[in-house]
């Protein structure tokens, strides 16, 4: 009996995407929210806290480039079952930890498998969507960072206070595996999906005939040869530069908001909640605005990279906040800095699977990953430095100052290399890896 087709199938595709990075953000911030309660249990330190979220940091740098790797060679159907039952597994794994080195080990299996997320959706981007719609698939795939951190908010409390810490982790880490149940059922390559009319398998195969994993067809690469193309340091350069500032903004915003506006980070904050809800806006509108510019008949990389020079453009506002005198001015203000940092993260995203073919992309993403991972080790230490000094000299303020300046201006430092680096926009080709 023929299987009946199923229209714009592909944004059934994106859907599962944004689900799965959804579930991605609310796994890694379970730890956090039950800070309090787990510190007074299992008597931390704050020393011990923070080896534990060390441990998260540094597998997840090298799941990265690990992950990466493994999805390219086995495909996304089998690479996101693999990750997402290893991430699920270990964000149960926390709910019988009996110590902060159990805990650690969790946090590790959690890093492994969460740092293939982006890598295998970036993939499934490239082999389900026409290069004039990636930029907006991408956005509303990476949306889910934002609403997973809210979905945390919300949902750990709720289960915390019905039954206790240890279904908190039982329950969140069961969503990957009905997550699972859908992917299985829905995700194929395009070549192999029978609910796929042929229109729009038409329509995905157009700007891509070269990339044969589209066409069900897995080729080798030579996983070393990416390090040889100015593309992939492009690639590197928008992740190592932009990414610390990202994780900035998501854990020191809190703080900042405390010490400056005298913020009761006891009770619910709309400040806050409004500030990481634009990130959603800024994600799928940063991915729409290049797609339109390519529908209006810009060349693909012309289309990103004009993308890409507005937004750092955008970005140099949050130098104003140090003017601020109000806290709804500051909300104002960094609700657009991170909204227009959610926007450049879309496109640089979408620029590795405009850049390489579908075989090398989720390598790509995997080293530009860990370059950003590595960032965000290496800025927390000079953030720490100026706001210590600062304190000490009693003008912590003085300190944030400087360090929104920094964040302004980087975003033009990191599109001047990148522009560099891509000034002929070439495509790398498939025979050039292998």
């Amino acid at each position: 009996m023929p299987v009946s087709t199923i229209k714009n199938y592909r944004w059934i595709i994106v859907t599962l995407l944004f689900l799965a990075t959804t579930i991605n953000y609310v796994d890694r911030q379970i730890i956090g929210l039950l800070k309090p309660i787990l510190e007074v249990e299992f008597h931390w330190t704050e020393t011990d806290f923070a080896h534990i979220v060390m441990a998260f940091t540094a597998a997840y740098a090298i799941g990265l480039i690990l992950m990466g790797r493994v999805i390219d060679k086995i495909g996304t159907r089998l690479g996101y079952s693999l990750i997402i039952i290893i991430w699920s597994v270990a964000g149960m794994f926390h709910a019988i930890a009996r110590s902060a080195l159990h805990f650690s080990l969790a946090r590790i299996g959690l890093g492994l498998g969460e740092a293939g997320n982006f890598p295998a959706a970036v993939k499934t981007v490239s082999e389900w969507f026409p290069k004039k719609e990636r930029g907006l698939a991408t956005g509303i795939f990476n949306s889910g960072t934002s609403v997973g951190v809210v979905m945390a908010l919300i949902i750990v409390p709720w289960i915390l206070n019905r039954f206790g810490w240890h279904e908190v982790f039982w329950i969140t880490g069961a969503f990957g595996f009905v997550w699972l149940i859908f992917w299985l059922k829905f995700y194929n390559l395009p070549s192999r999906e029978k609910r796929l009319s042929a229109e729009e398998y038409s329509l995905i195969l157009k700007g891509q005939e070269n990339e044969g994993e589209v066409k069900g067809i897995v080729r080798e690469i030579k996983w070393y040869k990416l390090f040889t193309f100015r593309q992939t340091w492009a690639f590197i350069t928008g992740k190592a530069l932009i990414d610390p500032i990202f994780w900035f903004f998501l854990f020191w915003l809190p703080s900042y908001f405390s010490s400056t506006y005298h913020l009761d980070l006891k009770k619910p904050s709309l400040e806050l909640m409004i500030i990481y809800a634009a990130t959603t806006v800024g994600s799928i509108g940063g991915g729409y605005f290049s797609s339109f510019l390519i529908s209006r008949g810009w060349p693909v990389m012309k289309a990103r990279k004009s993308a890409l020079f507005i937004f750092a453009l955008l970005e140099l506002t949050i130098i104003f906040a140090q003017f601020t005198t109000a806290a709804w001015m500051a909300v104002g203000i960094i609700s657009l800095a991170v909204a227009v940092h959610q926007a450049w993260a879309t496109n640089i995203f979408t620029i590795a699977s405009d850049m390489f073919p579908t075989e090398a992309v989720s390598s790509v993403v995997g080293i530009g990953g860990m370059a950003g991972a590595v960032g965000g080790i290496l800025f927390p230490v000079l953030i720490g430095y100026l706001l210590d000094s600062f304190k000490a000299a009693g003008n912590l303020v003085g300190g944030y100052n400087i360090i929104f300046t920094i964040c302004g201006f980087t975003y033009l430092v990191a599109w001047t290399i990148i522009h560099l680096l891509t000034r002929k926009h070439e495509v790398v080709k498939l025979s050039e890896l292998q």
